[in-house]
């Protein structure tokens, strides 16, 4: 699950990578509709995670990779791509660039699953929500962005939020923080690969399905899998996992493309707004005064993020 920055430099989780000039000048309907459709099954996406979440993450990630991959591959036999992870395949230089990417999109994937399987799916909303500002930072230190008073201000209100949970619960927030830096990273590394958000994740997948394939085989063996083990309905919710994981995704490809990066940007909270609400109201996780406050501090870096970079719009 994952969602794009404002400005987005990811292909998923939560959206994906939009380059500037492969972006509308101005929103179309169909755009925003298939957006708003991706957005919310991620949004909801925690109640398939539930449903499985007698399963392990390592597992339920292998499952995901696993049967992402058919599910790509015929996507781009469609569109007429499959030549570009093919050329990809013959580059060291791609294919290294790609590992990277490959790794830190699995440890965003593993570490929400494992947080909204063990209680703490709130937490990982926190991670979400954290994500744009971190990616700002990322921007200003490795790309050289200047950032503007108010892009600070979000930045500075977004640190204080994680000192005050850091300081609630007596360590830091790790869930959140692995879900921010893992998507940060994976957002910007995933800049260098040379092919589209489509193709990547093709690549993406495949390279994972590489261990996947063998874990499972694995876990077959020892008795230890859910796949025809375990009933038809975890059958068919593992099956289902590639559905939930790739067609979202490239969705998502399409409908970026036909909307501005602002409109991308502010879309980007349904999905950690709509994992609060299920968190707090559907899974019964606790919402103490300290966390209120700590989501208000967010919030707050959000809303001036948001006008921030809606105002030059409102300029031209």
């Amino acid at each position: 699950m994952a969602s794009p920055t404002a400005k987005p430099i990811a292909n998923e989780p939560t959206g994906a990578a939009v380059a500037p000039s492969c972006v509308s000048a101005r929103d179309s309907r169909r755009g925003f509709f298939l957006a708003l459709t991706v957005y919310l099954i991620w949004g909801f996406m925690p109640f398939y995670m539930k449903a499985l979440s007698h399963i392990s993450p390592l597992e339920f990630l292998a499952h995901r990779v696993l049967w992402s991959v058919p599910i790509a591959g015929v996507v781009l036999l469609f569109l007429g791509r499959t030549r570009d992870p093919l050329e990809a395949l013959r580059s060291p230089k791609t294919l290294m660039m790609a590992s990277v990417t490959a790794v830190l999109i699995s440890i965003n994937a593993g570490t929400y699953v494992w947080a909204v399987s063990n209680g703490r799916a709130l937490e990982g909303a926190l991670g979400y929500f954290i994500n744009p500002l971190f990616s700002i930072l990322l921007g200003a230190f490795f790309l050289k962005e200047k950032l503007a008073p108010a892009q600070i201000l979000a930045v500075v209100l977004a640190a204080i939020a994680v000192a005050i949970l850091t300081w609630d619960a007596g360590s830091l927030p790790l869930v959140a923080l692995t879900l921010t830096l893992s998507w940060g990273l994976y957002g910007f590394f995933r800049k260098t690969l040379p092919i589209g958000p489509n193709q990547g994740f093709f690549l993406e997948v495949l390279l994972l399905s590489i261990p996947a394939l063998p874990y499972l085989i694995y876990l077959e063996i020892r008795g230890q899998g859910h796949f025809l083990q375990t009933g038809f309905n975890d059958t068919l919710l593992l099956i289902g996992t590639g559905f939930i994981t790739a067609i979202p995704l490239m969705t998502f490809a399409t409908g970026a493309k036909l909307l501005r990066l602002s409109t991308i940007g502010i879309m980007q909270y349904i999905t950690p707004t709509i994992v609060f609400l299920i968190a707090v109201f559907a899974f019964g996780e606790a919402l103490s005064g300290i966390k209120l406050i700590a989501f208000l501090f967010i919030w707050s870096a959000l809303i001036v993020y948001t006008l921030a970079m809606l105002r030059p719009l409102g300029q031209r």
